[in-house]
């Protein structure tokens, strides 16, 4: 029998620490999340100001996300026929090894956009095998009426790195440089494969080996046949490419440019988006909702379309810093929503391979978005081209309403 903390929680949000093998598997995630947000700055700053070009950015983080897509979906039937845990021990190392190979190249001066561009690819490769072990991982250490706490408590380590690392990389960049920062994203993963390591997950039950590509069809051939998780996919597919885009390509030049302020002015705006996805978390923990998630969830993500309209037209920075925060409550919710609708409606044997199709549909669009954010980045200034991405999302997601099986799913 599983360890177990004495004593029932007060709080929903922390019924599902009761787990000895959740605690550990959260605690390396932590700060596996905190090493990813920094780097997310870090990698960010250093790029654009490598070349001081938002294309050069748009480049970058098109690589690292063709490297995620090229992997997820092989990951995500793999993840359901082996041991998941394994899967992301071979990840961690993988990924500590790459990173830690980008800190030696920048910290030797030879740090190049193309060398840069070739480790964010192979980031991306060995992430997409992680991702849908980590999404198949948490039922196995967790009981299902822990699910929403499981998934809420994952959401705030994410979001506590978002609160944190920024904030954190910022400083360390600005007395460091951008290489100590990255060898400590490096580290964050060495530590995460060392809690992961410890951990001891129930045994799932392997989906019948019928070949890999097979797996992937039969997985695709299931999220086919639930309305509400092909629209949901198919929609932000497009959400992604005109919301998400745009503000990773173009936030480090509304800062600068618009704003007239630097590095830690940009990490600034990341931590009040995980500050206020920590709050939104907890909300959902707490809450709980179980009717109308879907309906709630898309009324969520065009509060979040609103609110990066507002960020990006703000003629103050302060007010900027206030809509990424809120905006910060609606991701943490509609997210911790989502994670929990999956991880209850799918069958344990598909899963992972649903939250990989989730990844790679949702995702699929987003390189073709930031290649033509970097390319349209001097049409227009950065702020308008945000705000117009996040019109378009907000008319998609709306769009998604007109679907009674979003409407109704609970």
């Amino acid at each position: 029998m599983e360890a177990t903390v004495a004593g029932p929680s007060r709080a929903r949000v922390l019924q599902a620490f009761r787990s000895r093998n959740f605690r550990l598997l959260w605690t390396g995630q932590a700060i596996s999340l905190l090493g990813d947000a920094a780097f997310v700055v870090a990698l960010g700053w250093r790029t654009f100001t490598l070349t001081g070009s938002a294309r050069s950015l748009g480049l970058v983080l098109t690589l690292q996300g063709i490297g995620l897509l090229s992997t997820v979906l092989v990951g995500g039937a793999l993840a359901d026929r082996y041991d998941r845990r394994t899967m992301m021990l071979v990840s961690d190392l993988a990924r500590f090894g790459v990173i830690g190979v980008l800190a030696v190249v920048d910290a030797t001066g030879h740090l190049s956009i193309a060398s840069l561009a070739a480790i964010a690819f192979v980031e991306g490769l060995a992430t997409g095998f992680f991702t849908p072990a980590l999404g198949g991982l948490i039922p196995l250490v967790v009981e299902e009426p822990e699910l929403g706490s499981a998934n809420a408590l994952i959401g705030m380590a994410r979001q506590s790195g978002f609160l944190i690392g920024p904030s954190l990389a910022s400083l360390l960049y600005g007395f460091a440089g951008s290489t100590f920062v990255f060898g400590f994203n490096a580290v964050s993963y060495l530590v995460s494969f060392g809690f992961i390591y410890a951990t001891r997950p129930r045994a799932s039950e392997p989906s019948a080996a019928e070949g890999t590509f097979r797996e992937i069809r039969s997985g695709i051939r299931y999220v086919a046949n639930v309305p509400w998780l092909w629209v949901t996919i198919s929609l932000f597919a497009f959400v992604l490419m005109f919301q998400w885009a745009p503000i990773q390509v173009l936030t480090p030049k509304l800062i600068r440019e618009h704003f007239d302020l630097g590095v830690r002015a940009y990490g600034l705006v990341f931590s009040a988006i995980g500050a206020g996805m920590i709050v939104g978390s907890v909300l959902f923990a707490q809450i709980n909702p179980r009717r109308r998630r879907g309906l709630i969830s898309y009324l969520i993500w065009m509060l979040n379309s609103l609110l990066v309209i507002v960020f990006a037209l703000s003629p103050w920075y302060s007010l900027a810093v206030g809509s990424a925060f809120l905006r910060g409550i609606c991701i943490g919710f509609g997210i911790t929503v989502w994670e929990t609708m999956l991880m209850e409606l799918v069958p344990r044997h598909m899963l992972s391979r649903v939250v990989s199709l989730d990844w790679f549909g949702a995702l699929g669009l987003t390189p073709f978005g930031l290649l033509l954010v970097g390319a349209v980045s001097g049409l227009a200034a950065p702020g308008a081209l945000i705000a117009l991405g996040a019109a378009i999302s907000l008319c998609i997601v709306a769009g998604g309403l007109s679907s009674k099986s979003i409407r109704s799913v609970d």
